[in-house]
């Protein structure tokens, strides 16, 4: 194995045994030996940043309907945890800025954009991250590559990332034809080869692979030096990581 070790990056916290994206979930990624997480914001009819994955509220809570049609005093109380299990039964939404006061200071998140809504997301984000002084804690990442781009262009001390699922011709050059500093890639674990990893790393980009949860793939990419893996588990990888 790759003297390398990367990362170990939760995927909405610890996402394989706790409702994904809830206080919950993060806390354990934290207990489990995670350096980072990931996770993915929406924001509210009045300007809230909600952690949440899906646009709408019916796959992880007991509320229907889009997050952008609510105020956050109508989901503050909803249920976002007994989907996955009754043990977490009362788990709720949390706040971006919650999950904030959760991580200790220099600890990595990778927060996705999943929608713009007409730039409010941007400039909502951007704003919490500046006065919450922990920009360098942070890298954005999001498959809409133009919302990445518009983000590094009004606060160049941001750092951000591009997630996509292709296994790219060459996608070192593809992060140099963004117009802005990139930094870091996030493809799909099964998109990215040894030898684009390697082009990645030596030409400053750190490169985050999602969302891997076999052991198999786990060697593979510790093997090809990927500076991070994003997992659903994270104590298994950790567990990998130390022997």
């Amino acid at each position: 194995m790759n003297k390398h070790k990367p990362i170990v990056i939760g995927h909405r916290g610890a996402a394989g045994e706790a409702p994904e994206n809830t206080l919950a979930s993060f806390a354990l990624a934290l207990e489990q030996g995670a350096e980072g997480i990931e996770l993915d914001v929406h924001i509210t009819k009045d300007g809230e940043i909600v952690v949440c994955h899906d646009a709408t509220l019916d796959r992880t809570t007991n509320g229907s309907g889009l997050i952008c049609d609510h105020s956050w005093s109508e989901l503050k109380s909803l249920d976002a945890g007994s989907w996955f299990s009754e043990a977490f039964a009362g788990e709720r939404l949390p706040l971006l800025h919650e999950v904030f006061d959760l991580l200790p200071r220099g600890f990595f998140i990778n927060v996705e954009v999943k929608h713009a809504y007409e730039g409010r997301m941007e400039k909502a984000l951007l704003a919490f991250l500046r006065e919450s002084s922990r920009m360098e804690d942070v890298v954005i990442s999001s498959f809409d590559h133009k919302v990445i781009r518009r983000i590094k262009q009004a606060e160049p001390g941001a750092k951000v990332g591009l997630l996509y699922a292709a296994n790219l011709m060459d996608h070192t050059a593809y992060a140099g034809q963004i117009g802005v500093d990139v930094f870091s890639l996030h493809p799909h674990h099964q998109c990215i080869e040894q030898e684009d990893v390697a082009a990645a790393v030596s030409s400053g980009l750190a490169v985050y692979p999602y969302t891997v949860n076999d052991l198999a793939d786990y060697h593979r990419l510790i093997a090809s030096g990927v500076s991070g893996i994003i997992t659903d588990y994270p104590a298994r990888l950790r567990e990998l990581l130390n022997l």
